[in-house]
C-alpha cells in the first residue's frame, strides 16, 4: 500500500520532462535584478545601442526684466527635432512656473513656509501666444496653435503631425512676475545697493519625449527636480544699464556690455589660477564698472552649445572675480554684505572644476560661475547658486556640491523628477573624494561615513532611494537621495570591490557612454557591472531598491584538534537582510593576530556560514569588521571572545 501510495502522488505532480525538481520562487538576496529587457537602444551592457536616439530643443530667446514690478517678459522661438521613430501630434512643454499659482498641487503639498514653496507668492506664466512657423522660401507664416494647460505642462496642438526625423519651430510669448523665494531654485533679495536676482526655470521648456515613457510629464511639485532635452541655447537679457549680469554660456557682446578695463582683467583671470579681480568691493555700484552711454538699459547676449537649460542673476551690486583651469573660465559673483568667506568663493570653485575633470570626465564647458544670493544651493549649466551666508567649510561644501552636478545631470542628463538619486547621490559621492583632497582628511567626516549611515538606518525611518524624489519624506530627503546612494557607492568602491581602480575605469565609462544622453537605474547598474565584471544585484536590490540593513554577527567560536593541528570553526551569521563581504579578525591565545577577507559569496546558501582554518593557537577572540568600514546597525554582536 506505501509503494502505491507513492505511485499515485507521484503521477499526481506536474509533468517535467528534464526530470528536475519543480521551481519554486527563488527569494535569495542573490537573485538576478530583474531590470527591462535589453534592445538595440539601451543594451544589456548598459551601452547606449546603435538605435538609440533622444529629441533635440534649440531655443533663441529674448527677454527683459523689469525691476519695478519684478517682472520677466519674453519672446522664445523653440526649433524641435523628432528624432524618435514616432509620429508626433502634439508637444508637451513645462510651465514650472505655475508652482507659484494660488490653486496648483505643489502650492497644495508645500506649506508656504517650506523650502520649496513659493512663501505666499502667487505668480505663475501668463501666455500670450503660442504659434508654429512656416518658412517658404525666405518668408515665415505664423499660425496660431491650441494649447491645453494642465498645472505645470502645456499641451500644444501642432496643426500637422510631425513624422520621424521631422522638425518643428513654436514661437512664443510669455510673463511672469519673479518670486521673492522660488522654491530655493530661484528668487530676488534686497540689499543696500539694491535687488539681486537668480533667475531659473524662467522660460516654457519642451518636455523630453524618450524610449522609456514617451512624453515625461511629471507635475512640478518642489522637491523633485527636472528632466530636459538638450541643444543650443542664444539668450538676449535686457536689464538697467547698472545691472552685471552672470549667465549659463559664452558672453557674446562684451564690448557693448563691459568696460575695457573688466574685459582686460578677465583676458588675464583666464589663464591665471589665482584670483583675480574683475570688479572689486570698492568699485562695486561705481559709475565707471559700467560703460559709457547714455540709455538705460543694456542687453546681455549669451550663446550656449549642447546644454539641458540657461539660468542667469543680475545685480547692480555684484563683487566680480575669476581665474582659470585648462582653458575655463571660472567666476564668482557676490554682494558686499556676503560672508567675507565669499573671497575664496573662486578658488573652491577651481579646485571643484580641476578636480572632477582629472579624475572623472573633463569639465567640457567654457565657464563655471558661483553666484551668492537668496537661493541655498542650486544648479544649472555653467552657472551654480549658494547662499550668500555660507562660509568656511560650509561655503566650500555647498560650492563643490553645486558645481559637482555639472557632472550629474547636466553632462549626465538623468531623470531628476523620477531619480533624485542618480544626480543628487552620484554627485554627493563626487563630492567625497573632492573635499578630502582640498582638506587632506583621510576619512570623509560625513557623507560616506558608514558608521553615522549605521546609525541612522538603525532608526528604521530610511527609505528606498528609489523612490521618485516627490515621493521621498521632505525630512528624509537629505539621507535617502543624497547621502544613501553616495555611503553606498563609497562603500562598494572602498570595500567590497576594493580595486579603486576598477571602480574608477568602470564609473568613468558610465559617464562616457552617457554623456549628453538620458540614462536609467538599469543603464548604470548594467555598465557598472560591465566594467567591474561583477554580478551587484544583491547590493542594487539591497540599497537602492530597498531599506535593507546590514548586521553581521560572531555567533561562536569552536575548536578541534587532531594530528594536523588546531582547526577553528567561527560560526557567523548575517540576521540582516543585506549581504556583506566580511573582515574577520581573529586573535590567538599567544597574543597574534591575523585578519581575513571573506566573500560575500559566502552567504549564498543562507545567513549561517561556519568559517574553519587552521590556526596556530587557541582563538580568544574573533571580531568583524573591526576598522568599522561596514554600516552594521548593531556592532554588539560583531564580536565573540573566549569564556
Amino acid at each position: 500500500m506505501l509503494a502505491l501510495s507513492l505511485v499515485l502522488v507521484a503521477l499526481q505532480q506536474p509533468v517535467n520532462p528534464q526530470g528536475l525538481p519543480a521551481q519554486v520562487a527563488d527569494t535569495s538576496p542573490f537573485r538576478r535584478l530583474n531590470l527591462p529587457t535589453p534592445t538595440m537602444i539601451r543594451e544589456g551592457s548598459g551601452r547606449p545601442g546603435p538605435r538609440y536616439w533622444q529629441q533635440r530643443a534649440d531655443y533663441t530667446i529674448r527677454a527683459s526684466l523689469d525691476t519695478a514690478t519684478h517682472t520677466i517678459a519674453g519672446v522664445e522661438t523653440i526649433r524641435y527635432a523628432n528624432n524618435s521613430p514616432d509620429t508626433l501630434g502634439y508637444l508637451w512643454l513645462q510651465l514650472d512656473q505655475n508652482i507659484y499659482k494660488a490653486n496648483s498641487r505643489g502650492a497644495l503639498l508645500n506649506p508656504t513656509d517650506a523650502r520649496f514653496a513659493g512663501r505666499g507668492f502667487e505668480g505663475g506664466y501668463t501666455i500670450e501666444y503660442v504659434r508654429v512657423v512656416r518658412r517658404i522660401e525666405k518668408a515665415a507664416g505664423r499660425t496660431p496653435l491650441a494649447t491645453a494647460t494642465n498645472g505645470t505642462v502645456m499641451r500644444v496642438e501642432l496643426d500637422r503631425p510631425l513624422p520621424p526625423g521631422g522638425r518643428a519651430e513654436l514661437e512664443l510669448a510669455y510673463r511672469f512676475e519673479v518670486p521673492e523665494h522660488g522654491s530655493d531654485r530661484m528668487g530676488r533679495e534686497q540689499f543696500p545697493g539694491g535687488w539681486l536676482y537668480e533667475i531659473a526655470e524662467w522660460y516654457p521648456r519642451m518636455a523630453v519625449y524618450d524610449d522609456v515613457r514617451g512624453w515625461n510629464t511629471e507635475q512640478y511639485l518642489g522637491q523633485g527636480e527636472f528632466y530636459l532635452e538638450y541643444g543650443d541655447f542664444d539668450v538676449s537679457i535686457t536689464v538697467p544699464r547698472s545691472f552685471i549680469v552672470a549667465a549659463t554660456g559664452t558672453l557674446a557682446n562684451p564690448a557693448v556690455v563691459l568696460t575695457a578695463s573688466q574685459r582686460a582683467r578677465l583676458a588675464r583671470a583666464v589663464r591665471s589660477d589665482t584670483t583675480v579681480a574683475i570688479i572689486a568691493k570698492t568699485e562695486v555700484g561705481q559709475p565707471s564698472s559700467r560703460p559709457a552711454g547714455s540709455g538705460t538699459t543694456l542687453t546681455w547676449h549669451f550663446t550656449a552649445r549642447n546644454v539641458r537649460d540657461v539660468a542667469w542673476a543680475a545685480s547692480a551690486t555684484f563683487v566680480w572675480n575669476a581665474s582659470g583651469y585648462d582653458g575655463v573660465l571660472i567666476q564668482s559673483f557676490y554682494p558686499p554684505e556676503a560672508n567675507p568667506d565669499w573671497a575664496r568663493s573662486t578658488e573652491y570653485a577651481r579646485h571643484t572644476i580641476k578636480h572632477y575633470s582629472e579624475k572623472w570626465y573633463r569639465y567640457p564647458y567654457p565657464t563655471a560661475i558661483n553666484v551668492a544670493g537668496p537661493v541655498g544651493g542650486m544648479e544649472y549649466p555653467m552657472i551654480v547658486f549658494c547662499g550668500d551666508r555660507a562660509g568656511d567649510r560650509g561655503l566650500f561644501g555647498v560650492t563643490t556640491h553645486e558645481l559637482g552636478h555639472e557632472w550629474f545631470p547636466m553632462i549626465v542628463g538623468s531623470n531628476e523628477r523620477l531619480y533624485a538619486w542618480m544626480d543628487e547621490g552620484f554627485n554627493t559621492f563626487i563630492n567625497i573624494y573632492s573635499t578630502l583632497a582640498f582638506y587632506h582628511d583621510s576619512a570623509p567626516r560625513d557623507r560616506g561615513n558608514a558608521i553615522q549611515w549605521a546609525r541612522f538606518a538603525a532608526t528604521g525611518q530610511d527609505e528606498p532611494p528609489m523612490l521618485a524624489a516627490d515621493r521621498i519624506t521632505p525630512r528624509l530627503l537629505g539621507q535617502v537621495a543624497y547621502n544613501k546612494p553616495a555611503t553606498g557607492l563609497y562603500l562598494l568602491r572602498e570595500h567590497i570591490v576594493v580595486d579603486t581602480t576598477r571602480f574608477d575605469t568602470a564609473f568613468r565609462a558610465y559617464i562616457q557612454r552617457w554623456a549628453y544622453k538620458h540614462p536609467t537605474p538599469a543603464d548604470f547598474f548594467r555598465s557598472m557591472e560591465d566594467g567591474l565584471g561583477e554580478d551587484l544585484s544583491w547590493f542594487w536590490r539591497g540599497w537602492f531598491y530597498r531599506s535593507d540593513v546590514v548586521d553581521l554577527a560572531v555567533d561562536s567560536v569552536a575548536t578541534r584538534t587532531d594530528s594536523s593541528g588546531i582547526m577553528a570553526l567561527v560560526l557567523l551569521s548575517s540576521p540582516g537582510e543585506l549581504p556583506m563581504p566580511v573582515d574577520l579578525r581573529l586573535t590567538y591565545a599567544n597574543g597574534a593576530t591575523e585578519d581575513v577577507r571573506l566573500p560575500v559569496e559566502i552567504w549564498f546558501q543562507g545567513n549561517h556560514y561556519v568559517y574553519v582554518r587552521k590556526v596556530p593557537a587557541a582563538v580568544v577572540k574573533a571580531e568583524i569588521d573591526p576598522a568599522q568600514n561596514f554600516p552594521d546597525v548593531r556592532r554588539g554582536n560583531n564580536v565573540w571572545t573566549k569564556p
